[in-house]
Parts: C-alpha cells; structure tokens; sequence
C-alpha cells in the first residue's frame, strides 16, 4: 500500500511539473546587441491591448504574440524608435504606452499630480491662516490650557528641591479634580 501511495505521489508531481514545459518561450534573433536591447526595451515599455495592465513581456495573449512579432519585423527592417511608437500609437492608441506623450489629450493626465500638489498646499496654507486668525481673535489658544502648559514644564523642567516638586504634584492633582 506504501509503495502504491509513494509512486502515486510521484506520477502526480512529474505530471505537475511537466505543466510548465507547455510554456512557449519565444526566441528572436537579432543582427546585434543594440537592436536586442531596443526589442526588450519596447515589450517592457508597451502595454498589451487585450491584458490591460501587462507590458508585452508579461502575457501570452494573441494580440501580444502578434505585436512583438511586428516589434521584431519593424526592428529588423531599420525602423526607428520614433516611426515604431508612431505606429503603434496610431494602431492602438495612447493607452498602448505606459508613459503617454504630451500632448492636448494628455494634458490632465500629466497635470493632475501637480495640480493637486498645489491645491493640497493652498488648502493647507489657508487651514493654518485661519486657524491662526480664531487665536488671535478670540484670544484662546487651542492648543493646551495654562494648568496643562504649567504641567508639562513641570514635567520637563524638575524643580531643584523637594518643596516645589511636591507643590508642582498638589497642584496637578487638584486640577484634575
């Protein structure tokens, strides 16, 4: 029965891993290093039209087998970084790119961080202003009273002798009754 368990477990591990031996694995040739370099830079930098969220390295779908087969024929045919990402932006659109262009569409795009940088600073900028302006009006300190000033200096500044400590300490605690 021992025997059994044991070759049962191992036809169902080489079965496991033989699983991953159906991964097709593309292999492109390329002329010199700088145009290797220039294919993985563009599959990094290119996200799949059907995966959403994926660059072409990271999925296996159709349409990413279809554009990095067309990334490795405009590669090897002299094409420019400038004409593939023309290309390709003019065939799937801005969303293709993981850092779109500039450009009228993209303004938001580019300009809500700093947009909203500037708001949070103003909006901050006012908070402190108007703050400030309700202490001096009304002449209250939001912060601590004058028994919780006087405690913490006591706390961090201890007196020399035992009198005014045991003073301090009285004091404390009659307040917080």
């Amino acid at each position: 029965m021992c025997a059994i368990l044991i070759r049962l477990c191992t036809y169902i591990g080489l079965l496991v891993i033989s699983v991953s031996s159906l991964a097709a694995i593309e292999v492109h040739e390329f002329d010199n290093d700088v145009d290797r370099k220039r294919y993985q830079t563009f599959i990094d930098e290119m996200r799949c039209p059907k995966c959403q969220n994926q660059n072409l390295a990271g999925t296996n779908s159709p349409i990413a087998e279809d554009l990095r087969r067309e990334l490795v024929f405009m590669i090897k045919d002299g094409k420019s970084d400038k004409e593939i990402v023309d290309f390709m932006v003019e065939r799937y659109g801005e969303f293709i790119l993981y850092r779109p262009r500039l450009s009228p569409a993209t303004m938001l795009l580019w300009g809500a961080p700093v947009i909203l940088l500037i708001s949070g600073v103003v909006l901050l900028l006012l908070i402190v202003r108007k703050r400030r302006r309700l202490e001096v009006e009304t002449g209250i300190d939001i912060g601590l009273s004058s028994a919780e000033r006087e405690r913490l200096a006591s706390l961090l500044n201890p007196p020399a002798n035992k009198e005014t400590a045991e003073k301090a300490n009285k004091k404390s605690k009659q307040e917080k009754k």
